[in-house]
């Protein structure tokens, strides 16, 4: 029998806009939670483990697309499903 529950890997860098190559729509149909220095962030757009970053939209300022400019911290990254 299989598992119809199965989640799919957490990549290394995973993107949450579709328009980046990051981006992998299989791990977004389970939530993800996202750890930065051992604390519970709920605005990454962005990540890399190996690299130690995440990437979370700035509060007021827009690139010229009308997207939210995306500021990047540094830190111990912890990725997993919920």
């Amino acid at each position: 029998m299989s598992d119809n529950n199965a989640k799919p890997d957490l990549p290394d860098h995973l993107a949450s806009n579709s328009r980046s190559p990051h981006y992998v729509a299989e791990c977004f149909e389970h939530p993800i939670g996202i750890r930065l220095n051992g604390k519970e962030r709920n605005d990454v757009e962005e990540y890399c483990i190996s690299e130690g970053w995440v990437k979370i939209p700035s509060p007021k300022a827009l690139d010229r697309r009308g997207q939210p400019i995306l500021i990047k911290l540094k830190g111990t990254v912890e990725a997993y499903y919920i």
